[in-house]
């Protein structure tokens, strides 16, 4: 097992302990959510579903496949599909090597995943793998603050929050997004300075 290999397991051991008690609508306000799970379009792929927050979310009758890393993850989110009756696919899988044929999904949302993704360049190029071309690109993601003294401050503390709950806070999500040959089509902040809303694209030719 290699070293990627050996964070990917330990991000899924982390997650799976969080999963008790993990919930992110503090950070992600339900408007936020409704804002861009309404610009989704076609089949869906949302990266990293977590406890299922964001299915409550989304237009009716829409085709939703989700992945994430961790069993204990799942389970809630299933759970929670039941309940609103609502007919995801919902599979275990790790976003850095996603089981799809390329061009498979016209929209895929992710909303703060890469920052515990533990290779998050090799994450977002499955995303454009796998995205049709003129598809959508929907990231919600918390990144480093371009503020001197608040980034160095997250620097610091980095090293703890991955301990503890396995995520970055340091992360510089807008330039990995473009190292990933993914096309930036608009960046908002969303409440904080940290929380940005980037609308992307395949940087594909039409098939």
């Amino acid at each position: 097992m290699d070293i990627m290999d050996k964070e990917t397991e330990l991000t899924r051991k982390r997650y799976n302990r969080t999963s008790k008690f993990y919930d992110m609508e503090r950070m992600i306000k339900p408007a936020i959510r409704k804002t861009i799970l309404n610009q989704v379009e076609g089949k869906i792929l949302e990266v990293g579903v977590g406890t299922g927050k964001n299915l409550a979310y989304y237009p009716p009758n829409s085709n939703i496949t989700g992945i994430d890393l961790s069993p204990g993850m799942l389970a809630k989110a299933r759970d929670k599909a039941r309940k609103l009756q609502i007919p995801a696919r919902l599979l275990e899988m790790d976003a850095q090597d996603l089981q799809f044929p390329e061009n498979s999904f016209d929209t895929v949302v992710a909303t703060c995943v890469f920052c515990s993704v533990p290779d998050p360049i090799s994450g977002l190029k499955e995303i454009k793998r796998v995205c049709k071309p003129g598809g959508k690109i929907l990231l919600l993601e918390h990144v480093r603050s371009d503020n001197p003294l608040l980034g160095r401050i997250m620097d610091l503390l980095d090293p703890l929050t991955v301990r503890m709950i396995g995520s970055h806070i340091n992360r510089r999500t807008v330039e990995n997004v473009t190292k990933a040959d993914l096309r930036i089509l608009s960046v908002e902040e969303q409440g904080f300075t940290i929380l940005k809303n980037i609308v992307a694209e395949p940087n594909k030719e039409p098939i």
